[in-house]
């Protein structure tokens, strides 16, 4: 059983490090928004659209009416609607898809439990 006191010094990084990602976050032609271990991005369509988040740069390279591929990592990876495929350390889930927008969910497999 882990005391109360070592939960607090091993959490403490990892609150560090999702809190210093926050300032962090940068997007061109898309939107962040940054919670604990996960970011959501929307990206706007038809552009050269780019984010900075969670250390880790993402890019949208094609997007169908049922399929999203993103660079992430300098990885591409193609994520259906309503799907979630890894890629690196991260996991990538397609939130929706229209016309104008792709919104797309990166997390970390890192977690903060109490």
């Amino acid at each position: 059983m882990i005391s109360a006191k070592t939960r607090l010094l091993l959490a403490t990084p990892l609150l560090a490090l999702a809190l210093g990602t926050a300032s962090a976050c940068s997007s061109e032609n898309a939107d962040c928004a940054l919670t604990t271990g996960s970011c959501t991005v929307t990206f706007d369509r038809g552009v050269d659209a780019k984010a900075s988040v969670l250390g880790v740069d993402a890019q949208l390279v094609e997007a169908t009416d049922s399929s999203v591929t993103v660079k992430i990592g300098g990885q591409n990876v193609t994520v259906p609607l309503d799907g979630e495929e890894q890629s690196g350390n991260f996991s990538v889930r397609v939130k929706s898809i229209t016309q104008d927008q792709v919104v797309l969910e990166i997390a970390t497999g890192v977690t903060v439990t109490e």
